[in-house]
């Protein structure tokens, strides 16, 4: 399941790397090319919870192996495209499947473990996500430069067929609902809408300035062009960190970490407004920013899990949407000030939403619905330590 992850992470944004090779075989512009990437991030935010709704009661391991099927076939289509609007369908329908897929494969992955070691295990699912930032995107660019833009495309589908079969062989194939992490452990909806609306506000913070950091390493901390890719990098070297970091701390100090989180990306974008114009501290900001993104994601999961005020599966849809929501909207709110404002303003843009996301991350255990039982059911899970 984790290259599962990894496949689909690379899949919705490798369009971006290959653009140019991609608009002059169709013979399209750039900005139909873009499309392929937002339009597939718009699939996601409108199908997941319906899609997830519909499907809740079919079993995870066919449910699972249908969604790595479809991956495989449409990819597949994918390369052999022979004009942009048969991509476009193609990048849509690969955009279904992986709307439904990130609400069925935590629960999914989470229920092969003990309760209090899923913070670890979910660390190991959501570093495919990292690790396709960091290496799957790169590496599909690379290849599709050195020979074709479908190669890469082909490669992926390849690995989705391992991917569908590996799941079909050692998946337990049990009935939805039945799962040992099908249901919050300690149910709370008011943390759980809590959690979305940190999600959402936190992630579209961190995409308003992510989405333009180019244009920001370049204009206003002075590096070269060809100093973006080892940056890149570097950010992606420290989200894999953090993802690990997590896994490590999330099953003990879940809102603790996530709190923190969430803070130290707003100083970290903070730090990137106001020094922007200093190489060494932008490279420090940034690598600190991938870092709280790639741990906020690990820890979204594990967190779901605990306070789903029903079925995980639906929570994990909701969350879901919130963060796909946070990614459009960040890219849409940094393009707006981009010719605006400019660039320099797209860290500070991004450390003000953040620190709203702080604010209400803080104030996450008095919104708590338990709050006002009795002191044996308002103490903190488990699974999940505030102090």
């Amino acid at each position: 399941m984790t290259l599962a992850v990894f496949l689909y992470v690379t899949t919705e944004a490798l369009p971006i790397g290959l653009l140019p090779l991609i608009a002059t075989d169709l013979g399209v512009g750039a900005s139909a090319v873009g499309l392929l990437v937002t339009g597939y991030g718009l699939v996601i935010v409108v199908v997941t919870v319906p899609l997830t709704r519909l499907t809740r009661r079919l079993p995870r391991r066919p449910l699972l192996c249908v969604l790595l099927a479809v991956f495989v076939v449409a990819t597949c289509l994918s390369a052999v495209a022979w004009d942009y609007w048969l991509l476009m369908a193609a990048r849509m329908v690969t955009a279904l499947s992986q709307a439904l897929f990130w609400a069925v494969v935590t629960p999914a992955a989470a229920g092969l473990f003990r309760a209090e070691v899923r913070g670890r295990a979910l660390s190991i699912l959501y570093a495919g996500a990292s690790t396709a930032t960091l290496a799957g995107i790169p590496a599909g660019t690379w290849l599709g430069r050195l020979t074709d833009w479908r190669v890469a495309f082909a490669v992926l589908s390849g690995l989705g067929l391992l991917a569908l079969v590996t799941v079909a062989a050692v998946l337990p194939g049990t009935p939805a609902g039945q799962g040992a992490a099908d249901r919050g452990s300690a149910p709370d909806r008011g943390r759980y809408l809590s959690i979305v609306a940190t999600t959402a506000m936190a992630v579209t913070g961190a995409f308003t300035a992510f989405t333009y950091i180019s244009p920001f390493l370049t204009g206003v901390s002075g590096f070269a062009e060809s100093s973006i890719g080892p940056l890149l990098l570097a950010r992606g070297i420290a989200g894999l960190a953090g993802v690990f970091v997590v896994g490590y701390l999330i099953d003990r100090h879940g809102w603790l970490t996530m709190t923190g989180l969430v803070g130290l990306q707003a100083l970290a974008l903070a730090g990137q407004y106001a020094f922007g114009a200093s190489q060494v501290a932008t490279v420090v900001m940034i690598s600190l920013s991938g870092f709280t993104l790639a741990g906020l994601t690990a820890a979204l999961g594990s967190r779901v899990l605990v306070y789903a005020p029903g079925e995980s599966v639906m929570a994990s849809a909701g969350t879901s949407t919130a963060f796909n929501t946070g990614i459009t909207a960040g890219a849409l709110f940094g393009g707006v000030l981009l010719t605006g404002p400019g660039v320099h303003s797209t860290a500070l843009a991004g450390a003000l939403l953040s620190l709203a996301a702080f604010a209400v991350a803080l104030a996450e255990p008095l919104l708590s619905s338990r709050r006002n039982v009795a002191s044996a059911t308002t103490s903190e899970p488990l699974t999940e330590h505030v102090m």
